[in-house]
């Protein structure tokens, strides 16, 4: 699990129990992409739209609690924009209509597993690492779990291990 974490890009890779083509199905399938991050419709194609809605209840296998400050943003759908698009081994979207970057998947072979890396380019500083940081560590967690065919009891304990993870990275443990 090899990790680049700065105030302006974060870069997660992960090797995943899967083939490229079903790892590939994860990101781009609404219903398995809600298992383990935000469904939504989407256009697979450049310039295409990538819908996202915010379901994090939907995320733990046990009933837990929503943190305060998660909850104003549940049920929240907005849109991306695919930048890049080459299946199955490439996606690459905007966040927050570019404002808050890019955000690439990466695919390749390994055997039969699958080497995900994921590069989350152009953020605004500190703030925005541990809050993005935070989350796709975690939804990784998620994915990994769910591929394998694990449970998930509590995605919001994984998210705050996750923030508190990055922050350390970032040279400061309090988040």
């Amino acid at each position: 699990m090899a990790e680049k974490i700065t105030s302006e890009t974060l870069r997660f890779e992960r090797v995943l129990d899967a083939p490229v083509e079903k790892v590939w199905r994860y990101l781009v399938d609404p219903e398995l992409r809600a298992r383990w991050f935000m469904a939504g419709p989407s256009e697979l194609k450049v310039g295409g739209s990538f819908g996202l809605t915010m379901a994090h209840g939907n995320l733990s296998d046990e009933d837990v609690a929503t943190p305060e400050k998660y909850r104003p943003y549940l049920g929240k759908s907005w849109e991306e924009r695919i930048t890049r698009y080459e299946p199955p081994h490439l996606l690459a979207i905007t966040w927050e209509d570019g404002k808050a970057g890019e955000v690439t998947f990466a695919l390749s072979p390994q055997g039969d597993k699958t080497l995900l890396v994921l590069t989350h380019k152009g953020l605004r500083g500190r703030d925005d690492a541990v809050s993005f940081g935070g989350g796709w560590h975690s939804h990784l967690a998620v994915l990994e779990r769910r591929i394998k065919g694990e449970a998930v009891p509590d995605f919001w304990a994984l998210h705050a291990q996750a923030e508190q993870t990055i922050g350390k990275a970032l040279g400061n443990s309090g988040v």
